[in-house]
């Protein structure tokens, strides 16, 4: 048998292209950051572009724990700038022995440049990585630096991380400080919006860390302008009161404690509240360590032991009695633990964890002596809180009788999938999508209409349960939750897989009117207390059909927003197309399986509202007063928000 042409093989593999010393590019100053930006801020869309703002008020909360500085203000300026001011020492001026250029510039244009790594300046700050501020200057299109020093008022400008002047003086100053004005550049991020309730929240949950510091925000962007000032006295202690807010305290008085441990200062608030899950907030040097970290990995391991040796001495845990689980001394816990330490070792860029291993050990030592003393002193207070946990470790034991009851005994094992579910030929996760659609009639028009190869349509039958006030074994009880249950593919509760999901993008296609809305919400809040890992990856959406369909003459239109009717409606006027027709759609099934597909099925045309949990406790806090058994929440709520809907149905 000849042999293969080898030669002829490797001469084909000779065609790659060259890669020769020249192929290798050094990055100089900030060009890392404009090329990489998501390894410094996380992302280039909305969490990203408000980090910017994140990382020039670490700079003034460093001067306010600091003890220089206690008034920060930050500004939303027209034509997408943002101004951050605040009254501290403001950053030197003076030319820096190394680099031979002024501090300020070094500092706004070098990674890694700050005075934050030598000890004298900060004793404790946020900033540790030093790429804060001149992460900003890489991003924006344009920055100017104001400090006032010395008497003096300084100032520069910067364009993509790169200085445009010199350091000038520009005039005097009675006062000292530091004011950024930046525009982040468009070149860099997805879209430019600042979001005024996330500043509001961030800079709420900075004033409670930082007590007798006032932190103002200002919208000029719109006429009038628009104020809010927060001012806190009771540091963490009046943090906790905030996010317990509406829903019913277990016990009168709120648990705080302080102390210092190794060096390292530590303090922890808590109230156990009614109809809330465990909701822990953790803070290193007022930086949000959303992942956690030793710090609350200490207060848990704290928590645990401290009620059970109180349960135990007091009488309130038997002999024989198993001792309480970590997740039955956290069942309606509402926390904020913070410690601020001289070197903190955060994971990643964005600090979202915290990797000190010596904040374990400090968290734990407070926590356990404040805590214990605070049970002996409060015997009221430590009965609620011990009844509390006592009645979760019973639900926990009640709940998995259930699922050993109607789990394993086949109520989901082994069923096929639902005779109602149209499901794809593709047998792959990524490409495939389930939509869940309300009502029998919808549920035609999208079977008819959708793309076969990779769309499965699960019409449900009326409203589902609200598994807010309902246990397992009747949330699984229910046909249309156990048909979607099956449909997905994940099994629920412990046995819940999120490998096993069978659509990597499921859609909530719902009518456009009350009755949808409700089933939208309770669906929602399935997914949000049984399949949260759905959301957390990113899987689940809802659909956006069309409000109106606006004909005239040949042409036909669909408008999805209020906006997009009247510019729809301004071009038939320019075009003078004659009598427009108007339909506006209450339901899906109003739609033809053609216009269902056109307008909200098409991959090429639809619009899906990706669902996210980035605020977990506000989604959380929403859910328990729209759903929850309190009436007077979801009163209040209705009547703050009523003012604000529209077109709820005409």
């Amino acid at each position: 048998m000849p042999r293969k042409p080898i030669q002829k093989q490797r001469k084909t593999q000779k065609k790659e292209e060259s890669y020769t010393a020249k192929d290798i590019y050094v990055l100089k100053g900030l060009e890392p950051i404009r090329k990489r930006p998501g390894m410094y801020i996380g992302s280039t869309g909305t969490e990203g572009l408000h980090h910017l703002i994140w990382e020039v008020l670490d700079n003034g909360i460093d001067e306010c724990m600091a003890g220089y500085a206690d008034k920060i203000t930050i500004a939303l300026l027209r034509g997408n700038k943002v101004r951050c001011e605040d009254n501290g020492r403001g950053i030197p001026v003076e030319k820096h022995p190394q680099t031979k250029k002024s501090a300020l510039e070094t500092v706004m244009t070098t990674l890694h440049a700050g005075a934050k790594f030598g000890g004298k300046a900060y004793q404790v700050a946020g900033g540790l990585h030093g790429v804060g501020v001149s992460v900003v200057c890489a991003l924006s299109k344009n920055l100017k630096a104001e400090i006032c020093r010395g008497g003096s008022k300084y100032a520069q400008e910067y364009s993509q991380g790169k200085a445009k002047t010199k350091v000038k003086r520009v005039g005097k100053c009675k006062k000292s400080g530091t004011t950024i004005i930046f525009e982040p550049d468009p070149e860099i991020f997805k879209t430019i919006n600042f979001e005024i309730k996330r500043i509001l929240n961030h800079l709420r949950q900075q004033a409670y860390l930082t007590s007798g510091v006032r932190i103002s925000v200002q919208d000029e962007r719109a006429s009038p302008s628009f104020r809010y000032n927060f001012y806190f006295e009771g540091g963490l202690r009046s943090y906790v009161k905030h996010l317990v807010a509406d829903a019913e305290p277990r016990h009168d008085r709120i648990f705080y404690t302080k102390g210092e441990k190794e060096g390292i200062l530590v303090e922890v608030s808590l109230q156990y509240a009614g109809e809330m899950e465990a909701f822990e907030e953790s803070f290193a040097n007022n930086i949000f360590t959303g992942e956690g970290g030793t710090h609350l990995t200490g207060f848990r391991t704290a928590l645990t032991r401290t009620l059970n040796d109180y349960a135990r001495k007091n009488g309130f845990l038997k002999e024989k009695e198993e001792n309480l689980t970590g997740n039955d001394v956290r069942e309606g816990l509402v926390a904020a633990i913070s410690v601020k330490l001289r070197e903190p070792q955060f994971e990643g860029q964005t600090k979202a964890r915290l990797g000190n291993p010596e904040a374990k050990t400090a968290v734990e030592g407070v926590l356990s002596e404040g805590l214990s003393d605070f049970l002996e002193k409060n015997p009221q207070d430590a009965r609620n809180i011990i009844e509390n946990c006592l009645l979760a470790s019973r639900a926990r034991k009640a709940a998995r009788a259930a699922r050993t009851t109607v789990l394993r005994k086949g109520v989901l094992d082994g069923l096929t999938l639902p005779g109602k579910l149209a499901d794809c030929s593709s047998r792959v996760p990524e490409e495939s999508e389930l939509y869940i659609v309300e009502g029998p009639s919808a549920g035609g028009s999208a079977k008819q209409g959708r793309d076969r190869h990779f769309q499965a349509i699960l019409p449900l039958k009326g409203k589902v349960l609200n598994v807010e006030r309902a246990r397992l074994d009747k949330i699984l009880a229910f046909d249309e939750i156990r048909s979607l249950i099956v449909a997905l593919g994940t099994s629920i509760a412990q046995d819940f897989d999120i490998q096993k999901l069978r659509y990597h993008r499921v859609i909530i296609m719902t009518d456009a009117d009350v009755d949808g809305a409700h089933i939208r919400t309770l669906l929602l809040t399935l997914f949000f207390r049984y399949f949260r890992e759905i959301i957390e990856k990113g899987y689940l959406y809802i659909a956006q059909p069309p409000l109106y369909k606006i004909q005239a003459g040949k042409r036909t239109e669909y408008a999805y927003t209020e906006a997009d009717q009247k510019e729809i409606l301004s071009s038939f006027k320019k075009e003078k197309s004659g009598t427009v027709n108007i339909q506006r759609y209450k339901g899906l099934g109003e739609m033809n399986s053609e216009e269902l597909w056109e307008t909200t099925m098409n991959p090429e045309n639809r619009t899906l509202l990706k669902v996210t949990v980035g605020d977990a406790k506000a989604a959380d806090h929403t859910f328990d007063i729209l759903m929850g058994k309190e009436v007077f929440p979801r009163k209040k709520f209705i009547q703050i928000h009523a003012k604000k809907v529209k077109n709820l149905d005409i």
